[in-house]
C-alpha cells in the first residue's frame, strides 16, 4: 500500500514506523530536510522535502497513486489543504487529518469535513482523545495507564505496587491456579527502569510496575488483588484552561457521577473564556503552582489534581505539589515521554503523553487488516498489538505453545467465535480469533510475521 504522510515530527515518525514495518511504500513530507533526513535514515521509507500542501510537493511523493495520505503536521490548516488537494487533484481514497484547533471540531460545524466540502475521511483531535484519556485516568485513579482492546471486552492497565500488595514474592504461575476464575494475566513488568515481559517463574516485588490485561468486568477485582483498589475523588481541580483543559471540565460535568470540579488558569483571557463556557466549573485565575491557590481550589485530601496546561514542567510540579498536599490522585500531560520517568520520585499518579495517545488513535483508522490496533508503552518501550488471525498465518490452527511466540512478546487475550479466552498452552488459535499481544520493541518485527499477509485496508 504507497501511503503519504505529511510531517516528520514525532507523530508522523512514529506511524512511518510502523506503517513501513509491515512493508507498506511510505513516504514522508516535511519542510525540514534535517527531520525527513532523520527518518528516512531510520525506517526504510522515502523522503520528500517541501510544504506538504504545496501540490508539486505532493506530486513529487507519488500523491498520484497514492491509496492514502495522513496529514500530521503541526498546521491545522496545512494538514487540511494537503488533503484538500489530495482529493481533489490526486483522488487520493483515504485522507485521515490531525487538527487541533476547536473551532473546526465545534458541532455548529459539523457538516464542514464531508467529501463535497473538506474531504478528509478521518479527523484526529489529539486534545479531545488526551482529553478521554484523562478522564479513564481520573476515574481509574490506582492505573499509571490503561487502554482498551477487542472491542471494549479487555483492558490493558498499567499499577505501581507497593508493600501491601498481597501477592508479592509469589510465582506468577502459582497466581493463575489460586485466581483461576479471575480472566487477568501479568502481561509485564518494570523494575529498575527496564521493561519486562512477565515468564511463569518470575516473582514481583514491591515497587514494580506492572502491566495486565483481564476482561473489563474483571478488572476491578484484579486491582483489588494487587492490593491497589482505592476509592475516587469526590473534588477535581484541573490546572490549565487550554483545549484539553477545557474538554476534560465538560466531561467531568457530563459525567453521571458529578465530580465537583475547579480550574486554575493565570491567562486572564483564557480563564474568562473558561468560565463563560463551563456551566458547573468554577474558574480561578493565578498560577496553579501557588499552594495557597491549590489549597483554596480543594487540592487536599481526597480529591484529585490534573496538571493540563501547556508547559510540561509546570504541570510536573503541579501535580507534585497537588500530590505533597493530600490529594489521593495526581495526573500530568507531558509531551515529552522521557519525563515518565519522574513521576514515582515526584509522587505522581499518571502521565499522559500526547505523542501516543495520538500515533495509537492514527493507527487504529488506519488499520482494517490483520492489526486492528496499536498502543505504545512507555517511552516506546513495548506495544499492546490487537490483530486478526488470516488462514495464511504461520500461527492459525495451532494451539499457543507451538505458535512460535517469540521470547519478549506474549499472547495475552484471545477473542473468537466463543468469546474472550484467556491464554493456556493448549488454546487454539483459529483463522478469524483477534489477539492482544504485547511485545518488547526490539521483538516486533517478530511479532508481525506471525501475521505476515497482505493487509487489507478498505
Amino acid at each position: 500500500m504507497k501511503i503519504i504522510i505529511c510531517g516528520a515530527g514525532q507523530v508522523g515518525s512514529q506511524i512511518a514506523r510502523h506503517l513501513a514495518g509491515e512493508r507498506n511504500d511510505v513516504t514522508i513530507v516535511d519542510q525540514d530536510p534535517g527531520l525527513v533526513r532523520r527518518v528516512t535514515e531510520a525506517y526504510d521509507v522515502s523522503g520528500v522535502t517541501g510544504f506538504a500542501s504545496h501540490p508539486d510537493v505532493l506530486e513529487r511523493a507519488g500523491a498520484a497513486d497514492a491509496e492514502m495520505l495522513i496529514a500530521a503536521t503541526f498546521s491545522d490548516e496545512v494538514n487540511m489543504v494537503a488533503c484538500q488537494i489530495a482529493h481533489s487533484v490526486f483522488s487520493v481514497s483515504q485522507k485521515i487529518a490531525r487538527i487541533r484547533a476547536q473551532s473546526y471540531l465545534a458541532p455548529e460545524w459539523s457538516d464542514l469535513f464531508r467529501r463535497d466540502h473538506m474531504p478528509i475521511d478521518v479527523v484526529i483531535s489529539p486534545e479531545l482523545e488526551v482529553a478521554r484519556v484523562a478522564m479513564r485516568r481520573l476515574l481509574e485513579p490506582e492505573a499509571f495507564d490503561s487502554a482498551d482492546f477487542l472491542d471494549g471486552h479487555a483492558r490493558l492497565v498499567g499499577l505501581r505496587l507497593d508493600e501491601n500488595c498481597p501477592l508479592l514474592n509469589t510465582p506468577l504461575r502459582q497466581l493463575t491456579e489460586l485466581f483461576s476464575t479471575l480472566r487477568a494475566i501479568v502481561a509485564a513488568y518494570r523494575r529498575d527502569g527496564r521493561l519486562h515481559v512477565a515468564e511463569p517463574e518470575d516473582q514481583l516485588y514491591a515497587g514494580d510496575e506492572i502491566y495486565f490485561v483481564a476482561a473489563a468486568e474483571d478488572v476491578r477485582r484484579a486491582i483489588g488483588l494487587f492490593g491497589r483498589e482505592a476509592p475516587r475523588a469526590g473534588r477535581v481541580t484541573v490546572i490549565g484552561a487550554g483545549s484539553v483543559g477545557l474538554s476534560v471540565a465538560r466531561m467531568i460535568e457530563n459525567d453521571p457521577s458529578h465530580l465537583r470540579v475547579k480550574m486554575i488558569e493565570r491567562d486572564r483571557a483564557r480563564a474568562e473564556r473558561a468560565a463563560e463556557t463551563l456551566e458547573r466549573t468554577i474558574v480561578l485565575m493565578g498560577d496553579g503552582l501557588d499552594p495557597e491557590l491549590q489549597a483554596e481550589a480543594g487540592v487536599g485530601e481526597g480529591a484529585a489534581v490534573l496538571a493540563l496546561t501547556d508547559d510540561d514542567k509546570t504541570n510536573l510540579l503541579a501535580a507534585a505539589r497537588g500530590k505533597r498536599a493530600g490529594c489521593a490522585t495526581a495526573i500530568a500531560l507531558s509531551n515529552d515521554a522521557s519525563y515518565s520517568e519522574l513521576a514515582e520520585p515526584l509522587g505522581i499518579d499518571a502521565m499522559i503523553v500526547p505523542r501516543a495517545t495520538t500515533v495509537s488513535s492514527i493507527l487504529r483508522h488506519v488499520r482494517r487488516g490483520r492489526v486492528r490496533q496499536v498502543y505504545s508503552v512507555g517511552d516506546q518501550e513495548a506495544e499492546a498489538i490487537e490483530a486478526v488471525v488470516l488462514s495464511t498465518s504461520p500461527i492459525a490452527g495451532k494451539p499457543l505453545r507451538a505458535a512460535g511466540i517469540p521470547s519478549g512478546a506474549i499472547v495475552c487475550a484471545v477473542m473468537g467465535r466463543d468469546g474472550l479466552r484467556m491464554p493456556r498452552g493448549d488454546l487454539v488459535i483459529e483463522e478469524g480469533d483477534r489477539v492482544l499481544v504485547f511485545a518488547l520493541s526490539e521483538r516486533l518485527r517478530e511479532v508481525e510475521q506471525l501475521f505476515r499477509v497482505s493487509a487489507e485496508y478498505f
